[in-house]
């Protein structure tokens, strides 16, 4: 019991403190210190909850438990990274958003595919992943490539909306500006519908970066090699290594957060003139 009255005056301590550095003036510091203390604060109360009342580690291992089976796992967590993040999911990312860019330009040159594609575009948006990768695995086999085509379907058409509708994000005013310059369809591009699209293409870049590593991720759930982030956590499942488990669930959620973060930074660099970088 000691372990959970420890756990609750730590997390009251916590909570005092980052209620005063939310509540003072706004500093990149404190932006930083503020959601860390809360982390911290959120892992002493699991470790003392989990001690505290002797939570079986089969049900929910300690934060402490989970870090030394991640210290004594790192060649195994980063054979798998390597497997699912960089042959699965980064390239499937490339790919379905560099095909969905491409198509967006032919989509607004087209009003052929406006109509007809982008209907399509929400059908096949909303299928069922769980659906889907079966099909997948058996058509391009058991290693990255079949996760790799999982990926490309689950990115491809949130990017093409997205894209899609930045490049139509112009008013009449600028378009009729560029059509009184004599400007081609291609300078026009270049020139307004891409700058003007960017904030447009990077949310849909930042949403596909959390779907293809879940679409990597669930993809290995129906067949891998033997390594991968989904068969080890499937694998370790089955006997009931829960530790290795939370492990795994740790470098998904440190590469997807790194992922998203290096998209949001590369954004803030290139539109830094949009007024949602202005703050």
């Amino acid at each position: 019991m000691s372990w959970v009255i420890f756990a609750v005056v730590f997390w009251l301590v916590m909570w005092a403190l980052n209620v005063r550095l939310a509540n003072s003036a706004p500093t990149r510091l404190k932006s930083i210190l503020v959601p860390t203390l809360f982390g911290i604060t959120l892992l002493v109360l699991w470790e003392g909850l989990v001690r505290g009342f002797n939570i079986s580690p089969i049900l929910l291992p300690p934060p402490s438990m989970i870090a030394a089976r991640f210290a004594t796992s790192l060649p195994t967590l980063w054979e798998d990274f390597l497997q699912t993040f960089i042959k699965g999911a980064l390239t499937g990312y490339i790919i379905g958003c560099s095909a969905a860019f491409l198509m967006a330009i032919a989509v607004d040159r087209s009003d052929f595919l406006k109509r007809g594609l982008l209907p399509i575009g929400n059908f096949v948006a909303a299928l069922p992943i769980i659906g889907m990768a079966p099909i997948l695995v058996m058509w391009f086999g058991f290693d990255w490539q079949s996760k790799a085509a999982v990926v490309v379907i689950m990115v491809f058409f949130p990017m093409l909306v997205n894209t899609v509708a930045g490049l139509q994000a112009q008013d009449n005013i600028q378009r009729d500006l560029m059509n009184t310059y004599g400007a081609s369809y291609w300078q026009s591009l270049t020139k307004l519908s891409l700058p003007a699209a960017l904030p447009f293409i990077f949310n849909g870049l930042k949403i596909c970066t959390t779907l293809a590593l879940i679409g990597a991720i669930v993809a290995e759930f129906f067949g891998s090699p033997i390594r991968g982030m989904g068969f080890r956590i499937s694998t370790e499942v089955g006997r009931l290594a829960l530790d290795m488990v939370w492990a795994e669930i740790t470098v998904a959620a440190l590469a997807g957060s790194a992922f998203y973060g290096g998209m949001a930074l590369i954004e803030k660099a290139l539109t830094f003139w949009h007024p949602s970088q202005r703050t």
